[in-house]
């Protein structure tokens, strides 16, 4: 089939590799959002999927957005059969759901109709799922609501952060992508109706949402860093000055009261309303991660001081 293939992160990358890769399919355009100014210089930067297009050689449409009616009809000139979707970061006006013959295929990072929306890999850890996996369903008007073609599962391992999670699904989901597409040229696969339980809805992560309270249990405080890491990171405050935390790890301890930080010889232990959690890597504001017991040779806690406070 021609494709023209929407999708903007790095998780997106397996998939147009995929499909550049295969002898079926034919990857006419590449469809990602337009560069963004990132770095000290604010220069703008490709996204990642615009960066491998380029690098194959495919065409790239970065339409400010995918209702502009120039980018339509360059879409229709391209008379693709079908466009793959893998977290392309923009909603899809029904001007544009009906450019293609065979429609949009979405790539989602979840069991539909479990975690619809923009965070379904962070909101899975969040709240202690030990099966997630990926679905591929046609897109229609709805958030994540069309019939499913198929899904592949993957377990939650107790350390995962949100990082290694999605670098795994977007792996498997490449191949689920193209086993899709395949059946649907062949005609061998069906779209069926998302059932109506089980749903639930996958709202993005923000730095407010990433704060660490101390006063929740330290399993809640466990799931939190690794759902926020990498982004949008989880933080605390210490002086008055916030600090970015890498994953802890839940230990059973003497309690500490939330927040309070202890200094044994290897290690940083902070309070939660239940268990203490061992610290792992702090980033103060402007600098660099260092393991925890690094920055408190810099800071040297005092005696029932806490983070949080």
């Amino acid at each position: 089939m021609r494709l023209a293939f929407a999708g903007t992160p790095i998780a997106a990358v397996p998939s147009l590799r995929a499909l550049l890769d295969s002898a079926r399919h034919d990857v006419v355009a590449v469809i990602t959002r337009p560069a963004k100014p990132a770095g000290r210089g604010r220069a703008p930067r490709a996204t990642p999927v615009e960066t491998l297009a380029r690098e194959a050689g495919v065409p790239v449409l970065t339409p400010g957005r995918p209702g502009d009616p120039d980018f339509l009809a360059g879409l229709r000139a391209l008379a693709v059969d079908c466009c793959p979707v893998v977290a392309y970061g923009a909603l899809l006006p029904p001007a544009a759901l009906e450019v293609p013959v065979r429609g949009w295929v979405n790539l989602h990072f979840s069991l539909l109709p479990a975690w619809r929306g923009a965070a379904p890999v962070q909101r899975a850890i969040l709240a202690g799922d030990e099966i997630t996996g990926a679905s591929t369903f046609r897109i229609e008007a709805g958030l994540d609501t069309g019939p499913v073609f198929g899904v592949v599962t993957e377990p939650i391992h107790p350390r995962d952060t949100a990082g290694d999670l999605l670098d795994r699904l977007a792996r498997s989901g490449a191949g689920l992508l193209t086993a899709t597409l395949d059946g649907i040229e062949d005609g061998t696969v069906e779209a069926r109706p998302q059932p109506a339980d089980g749903v639930s809805v996958a709202a993005k992560l923000t730095p407010d949402d990433a704060a660490i309270d101390w006063h929740a249990p330290a399993i809640y405080v466990d799931r939190l860093i690794r759902a926020c890491t990498p982004s949008p990171g989880a933080w605390t405050t210490f002086r008055q000055q916030r600090l970015k935390l890498g994953p802890v790890t839940p230990i059973d301890a003497d309690a500490l009261a939330p927040g309070e930080l202890r200094v044994d010889r290897h290690r940083v232990l902070a309070g939660t309303a239940t268990s203490a959690v061992e610290l792992g890597s702090v980033q103060p504001s402007g600098r660099r991660p260092v393991a925890a017991a690094d920055w408190t040779r810099g800071v040297r806690p005092a005696a029932g001081e806490r983070l949080g406070a």
